[in-house]
């Protein structure tokens, strides 16, 4: 054997090798697409972050325009064609995941962000940041809970904590997944790092990273990672983190991956290493094992539940406040959304309530000796939770 063919056999040994130790477990190196037109930045970025992935022992295809030596390459025309070319590739087995700008997801599907944090340097999940779980916004917060879980567990953490951001939706979300943990779904909820503790996650605990996966409607979780990956720059470059992330959802058995036109090389390099992650920690099977567990919760009957109590809620005819009476005992834990109902609540069952804001929310005012009776009522009406009326 001649001494260059030796060279070439024990280099081709040890590229063998290398693979090996980048793939781990996974057993090969994550194929990964990503299409290249569209950016705001130009199709360059986007090559230098498909060049750039290569590091982490990705194999990438580029759907692009320019035809390129470092990583496979596939022409393209148009936007158009490039996502043709890119569902051809995940439909054929031919790429595990694929990263690209935009795409439509059906309802009921969203995308789980992940970011680092300014205040510790650590990295949280928003769930979710585009796309639409459900039309009603706490029955998607729910389901964002669970796609951020999912997400989580793929990228190697065992149990994530769990928060809820508070915006409207918050408190009603928290006591559908409270209920959900009770009849048999874990779920490892977060406590704030500010002092009055709790899973309701106030701005700094965003800053701080007070979660693993932080839960919030997709609108809002846009906002945020938009924020979260532009604020070094003034906004017109994302340099920061890994994107939108995976859109996840019961039955859609595809790893598509966002990232915004205004992302920049470093975050679509990013982006490309949360796909490598996903597709080595088994995201879909993890995903099909955890809508599992979380229906035979009771996940679809809780659901059904919040879809009925809203619907009952629209149909409420006028009530009248029964005789006005002294209001010292203060009630928390209301989201400010369904304050005025949760008064009428009373109202209906005979307690005078009134609905004011306290130092740390909404409140509802009762005269102290009916303070007992209201708390049950508001529970068993779902507008806190159970473990409220023990305190």
């Amino acid at each position: 054997m001649s001494e260059k063919l030796v060279k070439q056999t024990i280099a081709k040994v040890f590229d063998q090798l290398a693979d090996t130790l980048i793939s781990g477990e996974y057993g090969q190196k994550p194929r990964v697409a990503i299409t290249a037109l569209g950016s705001e930045h130009g199709e360059d970025e986007v090559i230098k972050a498909a060049e750039g992935a290569l590091k982490f022992g990705i194999d990438v295809t580029l759907i692009g325009s320019k035809a390129n030596e470092k990583v496979n390459t596939v022409l393209v025309d148009s936007e158009d064609e490039a996502h043709k070319k890119m569902e051809e590739l995940l439909d054929s087995g031919k790429v595990d995941a694929a990263v690209t700008m935009h795409y439509p997801f059906p309802i009921g599907v969203s995308t789980v962000g992940r970011i680092i944090t300014p205040g510790m340097g650590k990295e949280m999940f928003i769930a979710t940041t585009t796309g639409t779980s459900s039309t009603d916004k706490v029955e998607g917060m729910v389901k964002n809970a669970i796609y951020g879980i999912i997400t989580a567990k793929a990228c190697g953490i065992k149990n994530p904590t769990v928060g809820i951001l508070n915006v409207d939706g918050a408190r009603q979300t928290e006591i559908a997944l409270n209920k959900l943990k009770s009849q048999g779904y874990d779920i490892n909820f977060a406590q704030s790092k500010r002092s009055d503790g709790g899973a309701v996650m106030r701005g700094n605990d965003l800053l701080t990273g007070s979660a693993d996966v932080m839960v919030m409607d997709s609108l809002t979780g846009n906002l945020m990672i938009k924020i979260f990956s532009s604020y070094t720059t003034g906004g017109t470059y994302e340099s920061l983190g890994y994107g939108y992330g995976p859109g996840i959802g019961e039955n859609f058995n595809k790893l598509i991956l966002i990232i915004s036109r205004a992302s920049g090389a470093p975050l679509i390099e990013g982006a490309m290493k949360f796909a490598g992650d996903l597709i080595k920690g088994r995201c879909l099977e993890i995903a099909g094992e955890e809508f599992e567990k979380a229906k035979k919760a009771g996940l679809n009957e809780l659901l059904s539940e919040l879809r009925a109590a809203k619907k009952q809620a629209g149909e409420e005819t006028e009530v009248k406040a029964p005789p006005k009476e002294v209001v010292t005992s203060q009630i928390s834990g209301i989201e400010i959304m369904d304050l005025e109902d949760a008064v009428k609540m009373l109202w209906k069952n005979g307690v005078y309530a009134e609905s004011g804001m306290g130092c740390t929310g909404p409140i509802i005012l009762v005269n102290e000796a009916k303070t007992d009776n209201a708390l049950k009522i508001l529970a068993d009406n779902g507008y806190i939770a159970k473990e409220q009326t023990e305190c």
